[in-house]
């Protein structure tokens, strides 16, 4: 069990009362849209090799290599053992780049030696996951505070490297520049986000949803 809140309808109502309170940019969103429903799930590993593959691809690529990667390894989801069993140029062969197979058997080999431990991470703190998280090649900031939003479910997290944050905020708040990511905390203390920084994030992303090309990306 958590020792840190994630994100339920309890919480998700509780969120859309204090930020409607505090957020008058946000309360006629979280009128429209309604409760947040982002929802914790715990398998981690595979949440970060599907990130890792994802990466700069459309959701359509990244779902025709997935596919591919799942029948290499006769159909289900590869363990750490098996993704170090095959080389990169097999890897290479369904569509990774070189460094994203690389990334990817970085993250098994430190699965298996330990370096990266999930199960206890719903002990940790947000700051101690990103650090375990980002020692992995190819997972940066932008990743691990995916993975804490909608893997976790953490209520508190505010991705300031996110390119549809910064572009929706722009719009939405009326700014004459994208923000740079003081900006953005700026915003979000001005507005008392805390503690649901992870919710009013997802809002802002929603606004995003009628229009064309908007989608999460690190920058």
């Amino acid at each position: 069990m958590s020792l840190y809140p994630t994100i339920d309808a309890a919480i998700a109502d509780q969120a859309t009362v204090h930020l409607t309170k505090h957020d008058p940019v946000l309360a006629p969103l979280i009128t429209a849209v309604g409760p947040c429903t982002i929802r914790p799930h715990t398998n981690y590993y595979r949440e970060l090799v599907e990130s890792i593959l994802g990466q700069q691809l459309s959701v359509k690529a990244a779902a025709a290599i997935e596919a591919r990667f799942i029948a290499l390894f006769d159909g289900a989801f590869p363990s750490p053992e098996q993704i170090l069993s095959v080389s990169i140029e097999e890897l290479r062969a369904i569509g990774f780049s070189r460094p994203k197979a690389g990334y990817i058997q970085d993250l098994a080999t430190k699965v298996l030696t330990g370096d990266v431990q999930f199960d206890h991470f719903d002990t940790l703190p947000n700051e101690e996951i990103i650090r375990e998280l980002t020692a992995v090649k190819g997972i940066g900031e932008w990743t691990a505070h995916m993975f804490l939003m909608f893997c976790m479910a953490r209520t508190d997290v505010l991705p300031v490297g996110d390119l549809g944050i910064r572009n929706s905020m722009r719009r939405l708040y009326n700014l004459s520049d994208l923000p740079s990511p003081e900006q953005i905390t700026e915003i979000a203390n001005t507005n008392k986000w805390h503690p649901y920084e992870s919710i009013a994030s997802w809002y802002i992303w929603k606004a995003l949803d009628n229009e064309p090309n908007q989608n999460r990306r690190e920058l």
